[in-house]
Order: C-alpha cells, then sequence, then structure tokens
C-alpha cells in the first residue's frame, strides 16, 4: 500500500514512503555518521510492516548537521610547496584559495556525538503517520473487495440453480446421440443409463461450488480480522479460480460459460487489490 509520513525531533528530520511491492524492499539514505543507527532503523520497519518497498530519508537540520574544518597546518605547507615549485619550474598564474581548495585533504569532518533517543522517536513517528494512512487506504481497498465478493456470491448462486437444468441436457444430449447412431436398434438401457449417471457425476459441480462458497467466507474472515492479510487472500483467490475454470470445464452450459467468465474477472481486480493489502 501507499503512504507516506513524516516527523522530526530535534535535529533529526525523517521522512518514510511506502509503495506496493510483494515483498519486504528497504532503503534508507542516513548521513553516514548515523549510519550505525541504520539496522535498528530497518527492523522498525519490518516489526510493524510485513511487505511494500519503503523509501526512508532521515536528515540533520540546522548548523549541528554541517561541522566541518580545515586543516590550516597542512594547507600551509601545501601553499609553500607550490610556491617553491612555480619558482622552481618559473611558472605562470597565482595560487589562490580556488587552487588549495581543489585538496580535498585539507577539509575535516567533525564527528559529532548524536543523542540517538530523538532519531528513533521521529522515526517512530513517522512510521506511524504512514501506517495511518496505510490503514485508511486499506479499509477503501477491503471494502471494495467486500463488494466484488458479493456480487461472485451472487453469480455462483445462479451457477448452482443452472446446474440441473445443464446436466439433464447432458443426459437428453447422449440419449440423442445413441439414437442417431444405433436408429431402431435393440441396446442395452441398463448400460446406457449407467453411462449417464457417469456422465452426469462427471458434469456435477456441486463439490466445486460449495468449496467457492467455503473460500469467500475465509476471505471475509481474513478481511475482518485484519492484520497481515495479502499473501492469504491471494492465495485463496488463486483457488476460488481453479475451481471457478474447473466448473467451466465440466458443465457445457453458454449460461454457466458466461458466468465462469464475469467470475474470473472480478477475481482479477480483487487479485491486483490484494496485491496493494499488507
Amino acid at each position: 500500500m501507499t503512504g507516506f509520513g513524516s516527523s522530526q525531533k530535534g535535529p533529526f528530520q525523517v521522512e518514510v514512503r511506502s509503495v506496493n511491492h510483494r515483498f519486504m524492499d528497504i532503503s534508507i539514505k542516513i548521513p553516514q555518521n548515523l549510519s550505525l543507527h541504520e539496522i535498528p532503523l530497518r527492523n522498525l520497519i519490518k516489526g510493524r510492516f510485513s511487505r511494500g518497498r519503503f523509501d526512508a530519508i532521515v536528515s540533520v537540520t540546522g548548523e549541528e548537521g554541517h561541522r566541518v574544518k580545515l586543516d590550516v597546518g597542512i594547507a600551509r605547507e601545501l601553499h609553500q610547496a607550490l610556491v617553491a615549485l612555480k619558482e622552481e619550474l618559473s611558472l605562470t598564474g597565482d595560487i589562490e584559495i580556488g587552487t588549495l581548495a581543489g585538496f580535498r585533504d585539507l577539509i575535516l569532518s567533525e564527528e559529532i556525538d548524536y543523542d540517538a533517543g530523538p532519531l528513533f522517536e521521529a522515526f517512530n513517528d513517522a512510521l506511524s503517520r504512514l501506517g495511518d494512512m496505510r490503514d485508511r487506504e486499506g479499509e477503501t481497498i477491503a471494502t471494495d473487495i467486500f463488494l466484488r465478493l458479493a456480487r461472485l456470491e451472487q453469480m455462483s448462486e445462479q451457477i448452482a440453480l443452472f446446474t440441473p437444468d445443464a446436466v439433464t441436457a447432458c443426459k437428453e444430449k447422449f440419449i440423442e446421440r445413441l439414437h442417431d447412431l444405433f436408429g431402431e436398434v435393440q441396446y442395452d438401457e441398463g448400460r446406457v443409463l449407467q453411462e449417464a449417471a457417469i456422465m452426469a457425476e462427471k458434469t456435477d459441480i456441486s463439490e466445486e461450488i460449495t468449496r467457492v462458497h467455503s473460500h469467500v467466507a475465509q476471505v471475509k474472515e481474513i478481511l475482518s480480522n485484519g492484520d497481515s492479510v495479502g499473501r492469504k487472500i491471494e492465495f485463496l483467490l488463486q483457488e476460488l479460480n481453479r475451481e471457478v475454470n474447473t466448473v467451466a470445464s465440466k458443465v457445457n452450459d453458454y449460461r454457466i460459460t458466461n458466468l465462469s467468465i464475469e467470475i474470473k474477472a472480478e477475481l482479477e481486480k480483487m487479485r491486483e487489490q490484494a496485491q496493494n493489502l499488507q
């Protein structure tokens, strides 16, 4: 799910963004002198969320974040060496501050001993705000999935109503073919009825419809309980899709086929939504 949270405590400014991702992917940009806190900050994200791509930026504001000084002794020695070199080689041009500024060894960064308490407070606060935004988005997505589940149940009930007609039609078609093949020739009616019963059993989709209702109930329960639901729902939607494919392959009825296609379209939309859930 997408979200954003920011906070500032003391000199520390924290911004955290999240976008959809199937797994956990964390990127933290933090000043080098605070890098020892990167792993604990990562663990804070992992402790609150189960998946998503997270980009966190930690910066230090104010004068405390910009303490540098110059090594005047080395600068003096360097200047003297350049002057001597200029005289020895008879070089032209002036040796100015710009000449010395190109030597990085002259710039010293001062290690600042920060109190990490405000840093973790700001990070936790930013994560809480990001979590609130993700929760609101999750509620919207859950509402949409509930509506689609209701439509799916209605269509599966319609399929169940059409099933007896489809089975009867299958039997009639079977007997009609026998008459076309054998005409008035006598045949074993008992054997024919047995074969018709076998065909009827193969086209029976009552078990699939029952499993569809069971999976739908499980999805509803998972959504209602909250917590980490995305992967569980994705799995159940995959199982629902498998049951619908079985129904469509078993019954040769255009009404059931059309409803199966509509159900699969709803399942695909729900799958896309479930990928946005934690």
